[in-house]
């Protein structure tokens, strides 16, 4: 898909990776971006830098706020052609010491947010032939989180969905690309630990900017790419899980002791 002249939003656009992606897609020429985020002021801000843009508040835990979002973007904007479905939290941990509410509510925003924008967009984008959906999922949806279960299970559900909908879709004219990001220096990763680390970069790899992120995306949309990489190391520890999957599991255990 080329941008030009296309509806846009993005959640999570008021920080880190979505606020890159909406600087970077402007760049394209789009009919119109809309920044969605729970901080508004953070949205308005970003909103505030680039051209044919709108803020708006949007709790993607609620389906009636993502709703509302797309309403907004279509009145103002035109039907959406590109949902860039970005928002998430980390939190949790072991499954014996994670509440269930740390459970629920990653649950709702990292994998039932991608759920109710598809079924809010997903009728109008088959009516018209065509449409795109970016489900931001994770390294740690793929190669799994030492430390934290809630994360890891969430992520390989965001990630299944996405292959599905490549998978049931593509041939419709809807096309859905997977953002797995390894390590991102977004305020996420950083509230987890230092990049510069040796120890926490052994995890992570060479943490990225956001900003190198979205421009891999606008390629990855461009050629029609369901997986999005960040990384040549995560790509090589996926090669190293397809082969031998009980060793790649032996070096996650290290992993996981010395992240202990």
């Amino acid at each position: 898909m080329q941008l030009k002249d296309k509806t846009i939003i993005v959640t999570g656009g008021a920080s880190g990776i979505g606020a890159a992606l909406c600087r970077r897609f402007t760049a394209e020429g789009p009919a119109g971006i809309v920044v969605a985020d729970t901080n508004f002021e953070g949205a308005r801000a970003v909103a505030a830098e680039i051209d044919r843009a709108i803020a708006v508040r949007c709790d993607v835990s609620d389906p009636a706020s993502i709703a509302e979002c797309i309403n907004t973007a279509t009145e103002q904007l035109g039907p959406v052609d590109l949902y860039v479905s970005n928002a998430g939290i980390f939190d949790g941990g072991d499954p014996l010491e994670a509440s269930l509410d740390a459970w629920s509510a990653q649950w709702d925003v990292n994998v039932m947010a991608h759920v109710h924008a598809i079924r809010t967009l997903l009728p109008t984008m088959l009516e018209r032939g065509s449409g795109y959906f970016v489900i931001t999922a994770s390294m740690a949806g793929i190669l799994s989180s030492p430390g934290n279960a809630v994360y890891a299970t969430t992520k390989h559900a965001a990630v299944g969905l996405a292959e599905w909908m490549s998978i049931t879709y593509h041939a419709r004219g809807v096309r859905t690309s997977c953002l797995a990001p390894l390590g991102v220096r977004t305020p996420m990763l950083e509230a987890l630990g230092d990049p510069e680390d040796e120890g926490f970069a052994s995890l992570v790899g060479e943490a990225k900017r956001p900003e190198d992120v979205a421009d891999m995306v606008v390629h990855a949309i461009g050629d029609e790419r369901c997986l999005i990489t960040t990384d040549a190391q995560a790509e090589d520890w996926m090669r190293r899980k397809a082969a031998d999957h009980e060793r790649w599991l032996s070096g996650m255990r290290r992993s996981a002791v010395t992240l202990g």
